[in-house]
């Protein structure tokens, strides 16, 4: 049952995602761009995913649904609360849109490692191991937890730090150990250079 939920959930996203899309086309192509859209192109950045990414600006998001990967500086904190909302420090599943194209992604684990203004920030889950592989350094080992069903160890990958809305997470998966939550604050810190709070 619960998977026909999350299929009818996804579906309905991404329908809404297409009448979305198919409204944009049908604007008028002499409108002028978004006075702020133009801070989105930074230099290095591949075409395709300025063009997808061009609707965001400071992680306010223009007419989409997703608000970009958080560039910033943010403090990491640790404050999980068994009171059912999602706090910095536990693990959840929501929606990630791909590295490559926002407007696609999948359901997955994320740990929350703090907020920036209504968002909160969060790295994503694999089950897949990376040590050895050459990005192996942006992946932290962070055990086994009730968010994998297979009971499979999982890696933090702190190399992409994702922007969610709170309306956005569909359940808490569990509260991370402190020590774990500790070492991808570490690897966090060594990557962007931000302290940790709490």
């Amino acid at each position: 049952m619960a998977l026909n939920l999350r299929a009818l959930g996804n579906f309905l996203r991404d329908s809404l995602r297409l009448l979305e899309k198919i409204s944009s086309n049908a604007s008028p192509t002499n409108t002028p761009p978004h006075p702020r859209t133009s801070a989105a192109n930074r230099a290095g950045e591949p075409a395709q995913r300025r063009a997808k990414s061009s609707n965001t600006v400071s992680g306010e998001t223009i007419g989409s649904g997703y608000p970009g990967d958080f560039r910033g500086q943010a403090a990491i904190r640790y404050s999980p609360a068994p009171d059912g909302d999602p706090d910095p420090g536990e693990v959840v599943w929501a929606w990630v849109p791909y590295e490559e194209d926002f407007t696609k992604g999948k359901d997955r684990p994320v740990l929350l490692v703090g907020n920036a203004g209504r968002y909160l920030l969060a790295v994503m889950l694999t089950s897949k191991d990376h040590d050895g592989s050459p990005r192996g350094g942006q992946y932290v080992d962070i055990g086994s937890g009730s968010w994998d069903s297979k009971g499979r160890p999982s890696e933090a990958n702190v190399g992409r730090i994702l922007q969610l809305e709170a309306s956005g997470i569909r359940r808490e998966g569990a509260i991370l150990p402190r020590q774990q939550f500790d070492d991808v604050a570490e690897a966090i810190h060594r990557h962007y250079g931000w302290k940790q709070r709490g």
